[in-house]
């Protein structure tokens, strides 16, 4: 054992971050079949002597989870798609279009990256008064559009940055236009990295909760995070409710990661290649 540990560090340390991601996971399922009176005997390690169902239909019923998950679903999709091609699109044009103040540019989208969202909600709820669109959830695909694209256009331009250049010139004297060539060279190329940021994207923007919480005030167009935390808050859960609307809110962005893994290996891979 001691010799594999010194052959493969980093394949221990996987496995062991691995664990401590799973074993959690595992726990609030457990939990969330259980009964209250069972969770209160056996304490929260204990395997669950059968399934009780009754606190995930609870939590089902008394937030409308249908709807949230609605919410959701469309609000995370739509900004991981717009994203992404907001990202391409500005990379293009800075990446290989080359715009003048290329460095100030990037400057600008790493700025945006680190800006707290607590700096931006008074901002942002004033402007969505202002065009009409606050209690919507155009307006927190609007927002959460333009901040996942920051973070994409940075990375892809730095990817597009040193596409190579041969390509471009051929297209060029092929006859090829702007928009033939990114549609039919640079996204081609650069699928694997945009599948990265599709599953990103959505993740990133489903765990979103400050935002949401300001900006969706109706039970209709509410979110599964913001559900879960006004939830708690109104101390209307007991133990396996608690644990059975974490596994809820979780297990649709952990079915939508595993059934893009590939997506996300390949991505992966072909940077390390690179």
């Amino acid at each position: 054992m001691r010799s594999a540990v010194h052959r493969y560090p980093v394949l221990v340390a996987l496995c062991l971050a691995a664990l401590l991601m799973v074993v959690p996971f595992v726990i609030v399922a457990m939990n969330a079949v259980k009964s209250p009176a069972e969770y209160s005997a056996n304490g929260p390690l204990s395997l669950p002597e059968g399934l009780y169902l009754d606190g995930l239909k609870d939590f089902w019923e008394r937030v409308d989870y249908s709807r949230k998950l609605l919410n959701s679903v469309l609000i995370s999709g739509s900004v991981a798609v717009l994203a992404v091609v907001l990202s391409v699109l500005n990379a293009y044009a800075i990446g290989i279009g080359r715009v003048r103040g290329r460095a100030w540019v990037l400057a600008f989208f790493v700025l945006a990256n680190t800006l707290p969202q607590e700096a931006l909600v008074y901002p942002v709820y004033h402007l969505s008064k202002e065009a009409g669109l606050y209690d919507t959830r155009l307006s927190v695909v609007i927002v959460f559009t333009a901040l996942q694209a920051a973070f994409g256009t940075y990375l892809l331009a730095s990817v597009l940055g040193r596409f190579p250049r041969e390509i471009v010139e051929a297209a060029r004297i092929d006859g090829a236009n702007a928009w033939q060539m990114l549609w039919r060279i640079v996204v081609p190329v650069s699928r694997p990295t945009l599948g990265v940021l599709l599953v990103f994207f959505f993740v990133w923007t489903w765990n979103e909760f400050l935002l949401p919480l300001v900006m969706l005030i109706s039970n209709d167009n509410q979110t599964v995070s913001v559900a879960l935390g006004v939830l708690q808050g109104q101390r209307l859960m007991d133990a396996t409710m608690t644990n059975a609307a974490a596994l809820l809110g979780v297990l649709p962005a952990l079915v939508f990661f595993l059934v893009f893994q590939r997506t996300l290996t390949r991505g992966i891979a072909v940077g390390a290649v690179k």
